[in-house]
């Protein structure tokens, strides 16, 4: 099981609409089992999963004190990818979550403020040694700053080759639980998140073998209604 954090000092960078997108396009193209995690106390992402329709992805009631239990239990129950949403602070909960990831995807728009934004953000990462890249969104199409934006983070990180511009198809898709995939799939926006997820995806699977959680000798959560949080074991919901 593969664990993938989307971090961002900067409030508005776009973590939650990357993370949803990413983790539908990544079940849709698996056809295997892959959970979110929302570790923001806004709960952008449990609210945009609350209103979806579709079976996938799972959505994982975990909490940041039983992190380690809580992902080894996704990985029992047979989840392959997990995607964790987080607030746009830098916390110690923040660092736990990195430190837990195999791989950190930092959301950056093409503006001065987000760009000095990213430098603790990278920090951090660098700190926990975990591999970064960054994917410029909330782009405009054709403007100087975008290329400009990319050359500047390349000096820190590597950039997704893809970039995701500005256009409402993204805002309107999350309103009901959608994704731009899911809205239009022949659409322009559906063709860039289907492009960075193929390169992410690409990067998950070139990344070492790591040891495996350990088996936690426990009752399995099942797949089926929307279940309570339980204190005691990790709950995945599906619809």
């Amino acid at each position: 099981m593969r664990i993938v954090a989307v971090t961002s000092q900067k409030g508005g960078s776009g973590k939650t609409t990357i993370t949803g997108h990413l983790a539908v396009e990544a079940a849709r193209m698996s056809g295997e089992p892959v959970a979110l995690i929302d570790t923001d106390p806004q709960g952008s992402l449990t609210d945009w999963w609350n209103e979806r329709e579709a079976e996938q992805p799972l959505f994982a009631q975990a909490t940041l004190s039983t992190l380690d239990q809580d992902l080894a239990r996704l990985k029992e129950v047979g989840v392959r990818l997990v995607f964790i949403d987080t607030p746009p602070a830098i916390t110690n909960a923040i660092q736990t979550v990195v430190s837990r990831s195999d791989l950190v995807i930092i959301p950056t728009r093409p503006s001065p403020h987000d760009l000095r934004a990213a430098g603790k953000t990278v920090d951090m990462v660098e700190r926990a040694g975990k591999p970064l890249v960054f994917v410029v969104n909330s782009a405009t199409a054709r403007a100087r700053l975008t290329g400009e934006a990319a050359i500047a983070l390349s000096q820190h990180g590597t950039v997704a080759p893809t970039i995701l511009h500005n256009r409402q198809d993204f805002a309107a898709s999350m309103i009901d639980g959608r994704t731009v995939m899911e809205a239009n799939e022949a659409g322009k926006s559906a063709e860039e998140v289907s492009m960075l997820w193929h390169y992410i995806d690409d990067r998950i699977k070139r990344l070492p073998v790591k040891s495996s959680f350990r088996s936690l000798h426990s009752p399995r959560n099942g797949f089926g209604n929307r279940p309570q949080i339980s204190e005691q074991s990790t709950q995945v919901a599906s619809h």
